[in-house]
């Protein structure tokens, strides 16, 4: 494992520090850990190369001074410590600053656990899918059933309008990812997050450029599930032959959650009601009643049932659960509405593993049966980059209308052999009867947009990252239409 040039020794958290100062705090993870330091009354300060909503304005609204760019400067406060993102290289200049300042530092994951998770309840939800969306279900139902949780979630949740708080009751709820931790410490980050219950949702190949196949995946998440302590659970869906195999080896007790008959806790009867869905919550053959979630899709069905076992495992009712879910407000960025212009009504979501994409579509299919489904798609992942995937998406998009896929920026690690091809993927869709084209930038796809869209269109734009503003720029685009 190499450490460059950081003294070992210095991988700690200093008595009564002041000053914390965040490398990478734009990401999802590093702006909430900012948030929750702030809550607790330290000062914090940040860096990052890429700046962009919701974490900029997120950040801006807190009042946190974000540096724009890297720079040795940027330490030159000398803050009491240092918080290294896993986007940091060991060659980014403040990573070799901060080893020439011999300043304290830990990893974001490391720094959750010696803040935060010390003395609490950690419940992590993991798995390849639904981690996002399942950790806000959660946070979001213990939240209306009084506990006051702290959480840290990968998504803006739409019922605190922020993705972490510190909270003053027992439970920490903690989004548990499988990405590796730093370069100084290259495990998965769920490794660090002391977990006293978990949700498993699946388990599939992702992250190919730290995971060379899927049996280092499954190591990773069985070294996790025997972090769990004897007096903890694991609510593990079965319906994953993975998460099932996996399951078998906990020393904990396995709730297991599916549509099968050997899960504990079953999804019946789901019904679709535009972007909502309600389907009955089965317990060892008893209907116990039914669920609504302000949400499409049986894959979100199926996290509301994670949460809802779960829950009822901490001793929770049933009744309080279901109406805690059914006043969900959502996930930013998770089939979330960004606007309806001249009928035309637009999508943002997350999505961009294959299997991400084709529940997704299936849910969005489920919401609008007779609307034309245009999907923009923009493989922007590390994984998604590469060839490694690329049969899989030409299998997941059925339920589109039309696909628009921006051409991806190369990897420059790769020979263009190993990556990805939107213009391949295209090609694919079309012999299966979906129009679809390649784009070399978005301001093709806009302008072709701006050509073919119609009243009573449902656009979905699919990206992990900012995509150049499209979603802004596309509604405004419609808006300007005579």
């Amino acid at each position: 494992m190499s450490r460059g040039l950081l003294d070992p020794a210095l991988n700690r958290a200093p008595d009564s520090p002041r000053h914390i100062h965040l490398i990478g705090i734009c990401g999802t993870g590093m702006a909430a850990l900012a948030a929750m330091l702030q809550e607790r009354g330290y000062a914090v300060t940040g860096s990052d190369q890429n700046v962009y909503p919701p974490m900029s304005d997120f950040l801006a609204r807190l009042g946190i001074e974000v540096m724009a760019g890297y720079a040795a400067a940027n330490l030159a406060a000398r803050p009491d410590l240092v918080i290294v993102g896993n986007v940091v290289r060991i060659t980014n200049p403040e990573a070799v600053a901060l080893a020439e300042l011999g300043l304290p530092y830990l990893s974001m994951p490391q720094a959750l656990g010696h803040f935060f998770l010390a003395g609490k309840r950690s419940l992590v939800v993991a798995g390849t899918h639904g981690k996002t969306t399942t950790s806000s279900l959660l946070a979001t139902t213990l939240h209306r059933l009084g506990t006051g949780p702290g959480f840290l979630i990968g998504g803006l949740v739409e019922a605190f309008g922020r993705n972490a708080r510190a909270g003053d009751g027992p439970y920490f709820v903690v989004e548990g990812d499988e990405y590796d931790t730093a370069f100084f410490n290259k495990v998965s980050k769920f490794q660090h997050y002391r977990p006293h219950c978990a949700i498993l949702t699946s388990v599939e190949f992702d992250h190919a450029d730290i995971f060379p196949d899927l049996a280092a995946i499954r190591a990773s998440f069985a070294e996790f599930i025997g972090r769990i302590p004897a007096d903890g659970a694991l609510v593990a869906c079965l319906d994953d032959p993975v998460v099932a195999e996996l399951a078998s080896t906990a020393r904990c007790p396995v709730i297991g959650y599916g549509t099968g008959a050997g899960c504990e806790w079953q999804l019946a009867d789901l019904h679709a009601h535009g972007l909502a869905i309600d389907f009955a919550v089965v317990r060892q053959g008893t209907v116990l009643g039914r669920c609504s979630l302000p949400m499409p899709g049986r894959h979100n069905g199926l996290n509301a049932l994670a949460v809802i076992a779960l829950l009822h495992r901490l001793g929770f009712a049933f009744d309080a659960i279901v109406a805690g879910l059914a006043a969900f407000e959502g996930v930013k960025r998770r089939q979330q509405i960004r606007g309806v212009v001249r009928g035309v009504t637009m999508i943002d979501d997350f999505a961009h593993h294959p299997t991400a994409v084709r529940e997704t579509l299936h849910a969005l299919r489920l919401a609008w049966p007779e609307n034309r489904l245009i999907v923009v798609f923009e493989p922007r992942t590390n994984s998604s980059r590469r060839a490694v995937f690329q049969e899989e998406y030409a299998r997941v998009f059925g339920d589109a209308d039309q696909v628009l896929v921006r051409e991806h920026v190369p990897l420059d690690s790769l020979p263009m052999s190993e990556q990805f091809s939107s213009v391949r993927l295209a090609a694919d869709l079309r012999e299966q009867g979906i129009a679809a084209r390649a784009f070399p930038d978005t301001e093709a796809i806009l302008a072709d947009l701006d050509r073919a869209c119609r009243s009573g269109d449902v656009i979905v734009i699919l990206s992990n990252g900012g995509f150049d503003g499209i979603h802004e720029r596309l509604l405004a685009q419609l808006g300007r239409r005579a």
